[in-house]
């Protein structure tokens, strides 16, 4: 179940990914033609929130329980989780990144229901979107890293 779960976090990645550009996208291109607030924004901006919620849920179980769990891990003698670069990430560094990246999906989601103008609504969607994006980009364990998962689960 615990490797079902992690291939799950880590398919929804792109999941979340392409719905956080497409509102990045329709955010930035909203503000610059100064579109009307369309309920197809409102909901590809639901989306993206669910979809960094459901993935959220998951990670905090693999946070606490999984196989670096906080409660299933146990550090070998005489090692500290802020030297050993793995443990860092994914005990410290992920977990903090990535709930602060669905925060600020969950605020830009929260400009469609406001009663402001449209412009101000795109503008401060785009600000939140943006930051999430670049939080989620920094907080993956790509491939590259030295701490990398595979670019698709089971690979």
């Amino acid at each position: 179940m615990e490797t079902g779960l992690l291939h799950l976090h880590n398919l929804l990645r792109w999941v979340i990914l392409v719905l956080l550009i497409l509102s990045v996208v329709k955010a930035y291109t909203g503000s610059k033609t100064n579109r009307v607030f369309s309920p197809s924004d409102k909901k590809t901006w639901l989306f993206t929130m669910i979809a960094a919620h459901t993935t959220l849920l998951l990670g905090l179980y693999q946070w606490t329980l999984g196989r670096f769990g906080l409660f299933t891990f146990v550090k070998p003698e005489g090692v500290s989780m802020m030297k050993d670069p793995t443990l860092r990430f994914f005990q410290m560094e992920h977990p903090v990144m990535m709930i602060l990246s669905v925060v600020f999906v969950t605020l830009g989601y929260g400009m469609a229901k406001k009663d402001v103008s449209d412009d101000i609504k795109y503008k401060k969607a785009f600000r939140y979107f943006t930051i999430a994006l670049v939080l989620i980009l920094i907080a993956v364990p790509w491939p590259f890293r030295q701490i990398g998962r595979p670019w698709f689960p089971g690979m």
